[in-house]
């Protein structure tokens, strides 16, 4: 099975660098400390100018919960037409009610203007009080891709319940452990978890450009495992 790395980007120059070093896809994010928030829309330009392999970008307008407000919304739907428009290969959000469930009424508003692009569901999942049925929920709504680090704070440590999702949804929408992924726990976290996709920040010591041997190897570590 083919195995695919991809990298969250938080600047055009650690962008290139994850083509050069073989990344599948890059996550297009701005604000690192935030958890990750919609990049400016000329940094979506001159990265989508750059490369050539797919790009996903994040629409997230602020940090904290994922409970959005009628205006907040009206920014992510400008967002998600401007990606369109740059011929954006995905984009990645996720909305929560106050109850902490997937908000299905507003993830619908933007998936009703996405239609051409992958929909990605990102970690918002691992904060929900029903994780497991979240699942069938986001299928149900259509997302083809759901980031998760099991419902816990990490990947390695969530790796028990992402093996479970995915044996139970696998075959209906792609798993993606993402946390604290490395070069050095890959290559236990996908033998366990038997997922096809990875997500990582590949920071090694500096949390504003991914390391480009640090890709090199968890590249090298999933053409191994295919």
């Amino acid at each position: 099975m083919s195995k695919t790395l991809e990298i969250a980007c938080f600047n055009l120059e650690s962008a290139i660098i994850a083509q050069e070093m073989g990344a599948d896809r890059i996550e297009l994010c701005a604000n690192y400390k935030e958890g990750g928030l919609t990049p400016s829309f000329q940094t979506i330009q001159d990265v989508k100018s750059k490369l050539r392999i797919p790009v996903h970008v994040i629409i997230r307008p602020r940090g904290g919960s994922f409970e959005y407000s009628e205006d907040e919304m009206e920014m992510m739907k400008q967002s998600i037409r401007f990606c369109k428009e740059q011929n954006v290969n995905g984009i990645v959000f996720g909305c929560l009610t106050n109850q902490g469930l997937i908000d299905v009424k507003r993830c619908n508003e933007l998936i009703s203007i996405s239609k051409s692009m992958s929909l990605n569901f990102h970690r918002a999942i691992d904060e929900c009080i029903k994780f497991e049925d979240s699942f069938q929920t986001l299928i149900d709504l259509g997302f083809h891709r759901v980031l998760t680090s099991g419902g816990k704070s990490s990947a390695l440590l969530g790796k028990e319940n992402i093996k479970k999702i995915q044996l139970k949804f696998g075959n209906q929408i792609k798993i993606m452990p993402g946390g604290g992924i490395r070069a050095e726990n890959l290559n236990d976290i996908s033998l366990y978890s038997k997922c096809s996709e990875f997500h990582s920040a590949a920071f090694a010591n500096n949390h504003e450009f991914c390391d480009s041997n640090e890709i090199k190897k968890m590249k090298q570590i999933l053409l191994i495992h295919e």
